[in-house]
């Protein structure tokens, strides 16, 4: 069997800081704590990965993340030789890890209770001037030899909030906006008359109350002032998925993700669990990201194309009578 030269050395925590966070994107101090969190989930039950440590498994599964290759020389340093199906068991169990529920859901979570709410809100609020602003969404579509329909949502400071990765590319965006387990939590605090939190999409998501979207023919200097806040502050996600794909290049397009569906959204998923750490932990990007491309990834308006007309032309008015609310506060703000 060909022996392929893996990224692990000897002691990859002997590295210089700067070596150590650009090969494995997480410091050293977070990657001890990564490997304590994943300990009671991997066991080594696998013939060709048990004699394999579970650190070596971590720094493999980091490094072929944050560089899409199998074979990632790190410096001059020495090597051991591992096969290329023993390095995919141990990047496939490490992932598996990270997509537990008690892993994943700690680290990737719309939040539900209002204080937490209130606190993102704040934050946007803050850093952009934009009322109400709980997160901000894009679709986003992941080609490699498979197409998935990607939904993410952040908040201000590039920690997502949620991930949608289960529908293949050829899923409207509808469907995947309609199947997301935020709706029901912003529909919720709609009944409870929290009324002045939403999210920001672009124009792919429908306008509702809880979800406001930029006018597709905006007619008024308000009206256009409106747009061109509302495009500012929802291309944080834009900045968001920028640093998700270069901290993680296993994401980008040169580096596609050649697995079936379940996989590569896996992989997505474990990528958006680092992600997070790496913000909760503020740790910098090796590279910048190029977010050239990204501007509004959506369709034009389609309020009046929706199913269930009756109930759809209710949520649409609404939606209409809170971003009027908010253009005239924008309005007012702009000419104080």
């Amino acid at each position: 069997m060909k022996r392929f030269r893996s990224l692990i050395i000897t002691d990859p925590f002997t590295l210089s800081h700067r070596l150590f966070v650009k090969n494995f994107r997480l410091t050293k101090d977070v990657v001890r704590d990564l490997i304590n969190l994943l300990k009671p989930h991997i066991v080594s039950n696998h013939i060709r990965s048990s004699a394999i440590d579970l650190n070596t498994k971590v720094f493999i599964t980091l490094n072929f993340l944050a560089t899409g290759s199998y074979q990632s020389p790190i410096g001059n340093s020495r090597f051991m030789a591992l096969s290329q199906p023993t390095v995919s068991l141990c990047i496939s169990e490490v992932v598996a890890a990270l997509n537990l529920p008690e892993i994943f859901n700690v680290w990737v979570k719309f939040p539900k209770d209002i204080n937490e709410l209130t606190d993102i809100r704040n934050g946007f609020y803050r850093d952009t001037g934009f009322p109400g602003v709980i997160g901000s969404c894009i679709y986003i579509n992941r080609k490699g030899y498979y197409s998935i329909n990607v939904q993410l949502i952040c908040d201000s400071k590039l920690k997502i909030l949620n991930v949608n990765a289960l529908f293949p590319g050829s899923t409207h965006d509808i469907h995947v906006w309609n199947n997301s387990s935020v709706l029901p939590i912003l529909q919720e605090l709609y009944r409870r008359n929290y009324n002045d939190f939403y999210l920001l999409g672009d124009s792919g998501y429908p306008l509702r109350q809880w979800l406001l979207t930029p006018i597709s023919n905006p007619s008024t200097e308000a009206e256009e002032y409106y747009n061109k806040r509302q495009m500012s502050t929802r291309s944080v996600i834009e900045r968001c998925n920028g640093v998700l794909k270069v901290r993680f290049r296993c994401l980008l397009k040169d580096r596609t993700l050649h697995y079936k569906p379940e996989k590569a959204s896996s992989i997505i998923n474990a990528c958006i669990v680092l992600h997070n750490m790496c913000i909760s932990n503020n740790i910098e990007l090796v590279d910048e990201p190029d977010v050239r491309g990204l501007d509004d990834l959506g369709m034009i308006e389609n309020e009046d194309t929706l199913a269930d007309l009756n109930v759809r032309n209710i949520e649409l008015g609404l939606g209409r009578h809170q971003r009027n609310n908010v253009i005239r506060y924008l309005s007012h703000r702009n000419v104080q």
